[in-house]
């Protein structure tokens, strides 16, 4: 084999190497791991978003829709806790925020965008059909919570109250976008402040 077609061979090689070792990373990213979620925050200039994504039985210790009467008591607690989500998330005084949305979404719960909301967040999702076909394992549930903010910038953690709230969560992978800039974090029980910047 000559030299040029031999080096050919070696980039192609290693950029197959490269593009697999990416799909799989990019896969574990977002694999779906029990009792770890992942949580993103937003900070502008007048509110903090947060948006969760987990498997279901991280919250609820089931990833089906309820089929006894502790489950569904199970679910309608776990909605209960968190449409409380002030209670759960705790962003720093300095921004001065009071929690304006919460937002749940889970194919085998029936909770979702097509869902009425009452004054006070989505109906329990015991009282919920879940879409057909998802009954199975590996469910998940999406949380998108916003707090409105006289001076979100001003803000440097969010203490976060799910391990105590939920004993399935071991850990959060969280995302902040802030304007102090982009930070990743890994929060744990013995550690449950997301802070960021200075």
């Amino acid at each position: 084999m000559d030299r040029p077609q031999r080096h050919f061979r070696l980039a192609h090689c290693a950029a197959l190497v490269v593009s697999i070792w990416a799909a799989a990373a990019s896969a574990d990213e977002h694999a779906h791991t029990h009792g770890r979620l992942e949580l993103d925050v937003a900070l502008d200039a007048r509110s903090i978003t947060l948006e969760i994504e987990s498997p279901l039985d991280s919250f609820l210790g089931f990833e089906h829709a309820p089929r006894t009467d502790a489950q569904k008591k199970r679910v309608a607690d776990m909605v209960a806790r968190l449409n409380a989500a002030d209670r759960l998330f705790r962003p720093d005084p300095a921004a001065e925020c009071k929690l304006s949305r919460v937002a749940l979404s889970s194919q085998a719960l029936g909770l979702g965008d097509a869902e009425e909301e009452s004054e006070h967040g989505p109906e329990p999702a015991a009282r919920k059909k879940p879409a057909a076909g998802q009954q199975d394992e590996h469910a998940d549930i999406d949380m998108t919570v916003v707090f409105s903010c006289a001076k979100a910038s001003a803000a440097r953690y969010i203490d976060i109250q799910l391990f105590n709230a939920f004993e399935g969560i071991r850990s959060i992978d969280a995302q902040v976008a802030a304007p102090q800039g982009q930070f990743k974090r890994r929060l744990s029980a013995p550690s449950p402040r997301l802070s960021w910047g200075r």
